[in-house]
């Protein structure tokens, strides 16, 4: 299966941030790519001010347009997230949406954990404009189980292994990392959350300035279940291609069984 993460440099023009992600995913479609990924709030990256007005339900107009390109490219799009609207004028959500070959919506999943952080300089406090998910979401792409996440759960090793125990083998995880954390901790993380739990890992991030003072770290990438980074994006805006054998994933559970050998009856368990 060839896999794609598209890499955009969003701002608050929504409109050419459709152009840019739409322009991509056609480049991806026509490279063969069957499952493609874009970034978290891939429509508007742009002044708290403009938020509200650039949320959208999740069958709004923005992601009618991946629908579309999902169903004339018979693929299956993950688009990234969006500022979803919420009967709270001053709240949103972050919601991100797997459409299938035929443009249907196949899962919808919310952001659950939300990043009230230090970045270097920058204080993000997401909890002050955003409601927070409540539910593990799983989907089949072509058979398989994809288990869904966005940007700061990538911390958040207990969700990763949750959804591996529902079955999933391949992760997205659609982010907009910032610069300061990304360059000590993006790879690190994508690559243990693929080691872990013998799962392909497919990140797109966002990339390069937006905002007056905030920046994102890039380098999309592609993680097989052994760790291997197979493919990661240039510094700009971009895509980056894989294809990934499925069969890999069962080899590296055999190898190392790790998921078999957990004691959960010492440490405690999840409700799967």
């Amino acid at each position: 299966m060839i896999v794609a993460c598209i890499q955009l440099n969003s701002g608050e023009d929504k409109a050419a941030n459709v152009a840019a992600a739409a322009e991509l995913v056609e480049r991806a479609a026509g490279a063969g790519a069957r499952l493609i990924v874009l970034p978290e709030t891939w429509t508007y990256k742009g002044r708290a001010k403009g938020r509200a007005k650039a949320s959208e339900p999740i069958d709004g107009r923005s992601n009618s347009v991946l629908a579309g390109l999902a169903r004339e490219h018979r693929a299956y799009l993950l688009a990234g997230s969006i500022y979803e609207r919420t009967p709270f004028p001053d709240r949103c959500g972050n919601a991100s949406v797997l459409f299938g070959p035929n443009g249907r919506s196949l899962a919808v999943y919310r952001k659950i954990h939300l990043f009230d952080a230090l970045a270097g300089t920058a204080v993000y406090r997401e909890s002050d404009y955003l409601e927070a998910g409540q539910e593990l979401v799983t989907a089949k792409v072509d058979g398989t189980i994809v288990g869904f996440s966005i940007c700061y759960d990538l911390r958040f090793a207990e969700l990763y292994r949750a959804l591996a125990l529902k079955g999933a083998r391949i992760l997205l995880v659609p982010s907009a990392f910032t610069a300061h954390t990304g360059q000590d901790h993006w790879e690190v993380l994508l690559r243990a959350r693929a080691i872990e739990n013998g799962c392909f890992v497919v990140a797109a991030n966002q990339w390069g300035p937006h905002e007056p003072d905030r920046l994102c770290y890039g380098h999309s990438m592609i993680v097989d279940p052994w760790g291997t980074v197979l493919a990661e994006a240039p510094d700009e805006v971009d895509m980056c291609l894989a294809d990934i054998d499925l069969a890999q994933v069962d080899a590296v559970r055999a190898q190392i069984p790790s998921l078999q050998h957990r004691r959960p009856e010492l440490y405690g368990d999840w409700e799967v």
